[in-house]
This record gives structure tokens, sequence and C-alpha cells, in this order.
């Protein structure tokens, strides 16, 4: 045996009676490499993408099940019958393939269902790909262009709905932090960090506190999302010069400076 059969092996990749039901009409190198994406498919709802994607020794111990030499699997996933087996697959399983329909849906879905309380691009794809199989459709293989279009409709929905919230009367008083003078050192003082637990970084904030409730913000300004993504769009915030709000659209500009005001995280206890 030229593969360690270890627990994950056998859980995952031992071809049951259905399985062998399916390979009934097949023989040789495609019976093995049709087994191999029937488990693959079973495990993940959705095809690898090639040989280097199955665990070390699933294909040696697929091959040895159905009696196949290993080696000739090699020319399988070059080979024509990859692509009328995964069809088969997907009919078997009652999937369906990935549409332009699809990519629209389920793009405005990560952005208004997964977005307001995930910031990971791995964690928004590991969620896509959960809504693919949970819908029985094959995933695409775009995954990184979803989620970069669902981030991106996020924060035209989330800047939209923080520009509307605000109102006519909330946003003089945000881009006044921009202005020169004693509104600019604002700004700066909004973002300081208070330092080191003592008096005077206690009274920093206390400073920051009543500048940031001179803003009058509204109390649901950030209503619907998490602290989580708060919390990262107020990092952005905090690394951004005046200029680098002002090169901003209106809305995001606007969002990013709601961010900025955050008092007392200094700990009082003195």
């Amino acid at each position: 045996m030229g593969f360690e059969l270890t627990e994950e092996l056998v859980d995952s990749w031992t071809l049951v009676d259905d399985d062998l039901a399916l390979l009934a009409k097949k023989s040789g190198v495609t019976r093995a490499g049709f087994a191999v994406l029937v488990k693959f498919f079973q495990l993940h709802g959705r095809f690898p993408a090639g040989e280097g994607e199955l665990p070390p020794g699933a294909v040696d111990y697929v091959a040895a099940q159905v009696s196949v030499p290993v080696e000739g699997l090699r020319s399988y996933w070059a080979g024509r019958s990859v692509k009328y087996h995964r069809a088969q697959i997907r009919s078997t399983f009652g999937f369906r393939e990935f549409t332009r329909v699809d990519e629209v849906r389920l793009t405005a879905w990560l952005a208004g269902e997964v977005c307001p309380s995930e910031v990971r691009d791995g964690a928004l794809a590991e969620a896509l790909l959960g809504r693919c199989r949970q819908e029985k459709i094959e995933p695409p293989g775009r995954v990184k262009r979803i989620v970069g279009a669902a981030r991106a409709l996020f924060e035209k929905q989330f800047c939209g709905s923080i520009f509307e919230r605000l109102g006519s009367a909330g946003i003089p008083s945000l881009e006044a932090l921009l202005a020169d003078g004693t509104a600019g050192s604002l700004l700066a003082v909004l973002k300081a960090d208070p330092g080191p637990a003592g008096l005077e970084s206690l009274l920093a904030e206390v400073e920051k506190l009543s500048a940031a409730q001179a803003l009058e913000l509204p109390a649901d300004l950030f209503a619907g999302v998490s602290e989580k993504v708060v919390g990262a769009w107020r990092a952005r915030a905090a690394g951004m010069y005046p200029s680098d709000f002002w090169d901003t659209p209106e809305p995001v500009r606007l969002t990013l400076l709601a961010e900025t005001p955050k008092p007392l995280s200094v700990d009082v206890r003195l």
C-alpha cells in the first residue's frame, strides 16, 4: 500500500453501495476518476480544481478500492471524460451550474446578509460556498470576484444609509472636522491614542467625549452593522490624513468621519 490509511481517508473516501452503483457501467481509469469526483463532490458540494486540491492519499485510496493503477489517473484530469462526468454527478445529486443571474443575486445576498457582520474575505467566500451548496448550485470559479463585488456593493449601501441618517443637520458638523484651525485640531484630538492610563489620558478622553457629543450624531447611525465592521472602518479612518478624506466620495467620507469618535477607550480605574 503506497499511502497511509488514516481515519479521515476511511471516513470521507470509502466507496459505499450507492457510490459503487454509480460506477457500474464504468471501467479502468474513468471508473477511478469518476469515483474520486463523486467522493469530493459529496464532501464539498463542488468539484476539485485539479488533482492538487485532493488530500494526500485520497486518489491512491480510491484507485485501490476499484482496482485501478493510480498512475493511469494522471491522464484523466486532462481528458474529455471529466466534463461529461461532472455533468452526470451534478445531475445525480440535483445540482445545476452557476449562472450570471446567480452571480448577481448572490452578490446582493452577500452584501446584504453577510458583509454587515463579517470583514474577512475568507469568511465571505465560505458563506458563498455554503449558500451555493444549500441551494444546490455548483459554485463558480470566480469566488474572489464575487466577494469583491459584494464588498463594493455593501460599502455603497452602508455609506448611503449613513448619509441618509445623518441628514442635512449632521453633515456640516462632520465636514467641519476637516476644516482649518480649531476644527482641524478636533479631528486630531478624536483620532489620538489616549496613551497609558493616568490623569492626563482620562482628561483627554473626557475631552473626546465632549467633542463627540457636540457632533450630535444619531444614536442609530450604525444600526444593523456589527462592531467588527464598525471597528474595521474606524481603523481605516484612523490611518487617514485630512486630504485623504477629501479624496473619497461624500457618502464614504462622511461614514469614515462618523467612525472617528471613540471616546473613553482608556481604563478609568486610576
